[in-house]
């Protein structure tokens, strides 16, 4: 079992047919689903086969329910806490080379509470994922931090992800090394920004840091493992498809490089179609 605490929200994924006219319009493919890092995380970890729970605060709407059925569906449990701010939204535009820009509604998310966790939603986690959007506010950082203790406390191991250059600047580099410090992941995924504006080496915080690199694949312990070649059409949500598959292969007993080696496939085949999921 793996355990994933943090978004589940909507996304709405615009590809344009060419470039965008300012004050016109032009044709575009629209995609409308689930978004959101923890539980893409979850979903691509059900995919390749590990029981995988999401613990997750929602608005009490119909884009709420909606969405909890459609992750459930495909093999994720799901923990929900429902609220009454409304359930977050994503809009996430693709440039012609792949390359998202986003505008992020967070809503409910991050209003989950450290008294809000369950005892019985931990039994059996023997991997927890944070992606660092769940330890940027609080209270929802609170609650994440209390689920690491608990997953720790009962011999499981943690997995982190940057997510975000932007997110880090602006929570404070020094201030996010020093968290990541204090929570000692077993594993740190990091893309080349975000470990960039950490300005703190990946080594130094991690058992295992993974660097992502996008089309180059990534690298563990100063080796790089390289991608193969695809056509990409959308990267939404690769970089959850490739830490779930990197963290299902390491519970496997994978070594570090060999579960890279799955990892840059995986996330190389979830890029040649839109949206975020498996």
């Amino acid at each position: 079992m793996v355990l994933s605490i943090g978004e589940l929200v909507l996304d709405v994924t615009i590809v344009p047919e060419g470039s965008l006219k300012l004050d016109d319009d032009g044709p575009a493919s629209i995609t409308i689903s689930g978004g959101g890092q923890a539980a893409n995380f979850c979903a691509w970890a059900a995919a390749l086969g590990e029981r995988a729970r999401l613990v997750t605060k929602l608005g009490d709407d119909p884009t709420g329910h909606r969405l909890v059925a459609d992750i459930e569906a495909g093999g994720v449990e799901v923990c929900p806490v429902w609220g009454p701010e409304p359930t977050g939204a994503i809009a996430v535009l693709v440039g012609p080379n792949g390359q998202r820009t986003m505008a992020t509604q967070r809503g409910a998310s991050v209003s989950l509470k450290a008294a809000d966790l369950r005892d019985e939603w931990f039994v059996g986690v023997r991997l927890i994922h944070v992606p660092a959007y769940s330890l940027f506010l609080n209270p929802l950082a609170e609650a994440a931090r209390a689920a690491v203790d608990r997953v720790r406390a009962a011999g499981g191991i943690l997995s982190i992800d940057l997510s975000s250059a932007a997110g880090v600047v602006d929570y404070g580099a020094v201030r996010m090394a020093e968290q990541v410090a204090e929570l000692r992941p077993e594993l740190l995924f990091a893309n080349a920004a975000e470990a960039g504006a950490l300005a703190v080496p990946l080594e130094a915080l991690a058992k295992v840091p993974v660097l992502k690199l996008g089309a180059a694949g990534c690298r563990v312990f100063g080796r790089r493992i390289p991608a193969p070649v695809v056509s990409e059409v959308d990267a939404t949500g690769a970089g959850d498809a490739f830490a779930a598959a990197f963290c299902v292969s390491y519970l496997d007993g994978a070594t570090p490089i060999e579960a890279a080696g799955r990892a840059v496939l995986v996330a190389s085949g979830s890029v040649t179609r839109a949206g975020a999921r498996p």
